[in-house]
């Protein structure tokens, strides 16, 4: 039997797959103890950062968010995770790719890049795990998941704001009008999907199905489920978490907070729950780690993070990754 690995398993292990014994407090900081590494060979799901905040409406500080997630994830790599009361990484190959390298000064070079580091993973076959950055950074990777996975995509979007704003600019960075824009070139089709939590207005939510956070409050999160599953079916869906889904309360450590937001709680209990839907794609978005408050707001995005990745785990073995 293969010795266990006792520290900086993210630079020491050989194979994508097990765990290895860390100190929670040291060590190096990829996502949950994963394999640093560029070699995509093997890899079920692929971890990476796009650390952008020039998309900003009010704060930024978003572009510190994957270093944040990456270091708040300390905890999950330490015991199988709640509820889940298995190892994911015994059955599933993750590794933690970096961040996307981009030109900040050079703004319009942006989303090209990120759509070409979304290419070079999904040539792979691995599905894709991202970490904002700001809300924009899922633009330009809905467009690379639509290139691989035929357009259009379900979309299943948590957010305290719908994001589809009108914006006929093609050059514009706006993390407020992405939606708007991936509807408009038939990225997303509204009517398979779903935008969870939102409490911000809009004279046109673009034919997407809205479950507002009064509606999640007053109706439970079940009937959330229920809504969501009905809606995008089987279809190929991408999910996106904007950490300002949750109350400022929960999550203080964002740009645009909105007061009324979900709880932790009824977040992690609906994500937990989408095991039946064909996710191609998923990110958590918009953690900007010096508004926060003992690391909350990055603690809960990991937790997130770690239950898609447990679906996804699920899925693998049983077949339908």
């Amino acid at each position: 039997m293969t010795d266990i690995i006792k520290g900086d398993g993210a630079i020491r292990r050989q194979g994508l797959y097990g765990s290895s014994i860390e100190n929670t407090y040291a060590g190096v900081l990829s996502f949950m103890r994963r394999n640093y590494s560029r070699d995509l060979t093997g890899a079920d799901v692929v971890v990476s950062g796009i650390p952008l905040d020039l998309s900003t409406t009010f704060r930024s500080g978003a572009r510190q968010g994957p270093q944040a997630i990456r270091a708040a994830s300390v905890q999950l790599a330490e015991l199988k995770p709640y509820p889940w009361g298995f190892d994911p990484f015994d059955d599933l190959a993750v590794i933690d790719y970096g961040d996307c390298w981009f030109d900040a000064h050079n703004p319009l070079t942006i989303k090209p890049s990120i759509i070409e580091h979304a290419r070079t993973i999904l040539a792979s076959g691995a599905k894709m795990l991202t970490f904002g950055g700001d809300h924009f950074v899922t633009y330009p990777l809905l467009i690379a998941h639509a290139e691989k996975y035929g357009k259009p995509l379900a979309l299943l979007h948590f957010d305290a704001h719908c994001d589809t704003w009108q914006d006929d600019d093609p050059d514009s960075l706006n993390h407020g009008t992405m939606f708007y824009k991936a509807v408009k070139e038939g990225l997303v089709d509204p009517k398979k999907s779903v935008q969870v939590g939102i409490r911000t207005w809009n004279d046109d939510f673009m034919g997407i199905n809205v479950l507002g956070a009064p509606w999640v409050h007053d109706n439970g999160v079940d009937a959330t489920i229920a809504e969501i599953k009905k809606t995008i079916g089987d279809a190929p869906v991408y999910v996106t978490f904007d950490i300002d889904c949750l109350d400022p309360s929960f999550a203080p450590g964002t740009g645009t907070p909105v007061p009324g937001g979900l709880t932790t709680a009824q977040a992690l209990k609906i994500i937990r729950n989408l095991g039946d839907l064909n996710i191609v794609g998923m990110d958590v978005v918009e953690v900007a780690p010096s508004y926060d408050q003992s690391e909350i707001t990055a603690i809960a995005a990991a937790h997130i993070a770690c239950d898609m990745l447990c679906l996804m785990r699920n899925k693998k073995v049983a077949g339908k990754l």
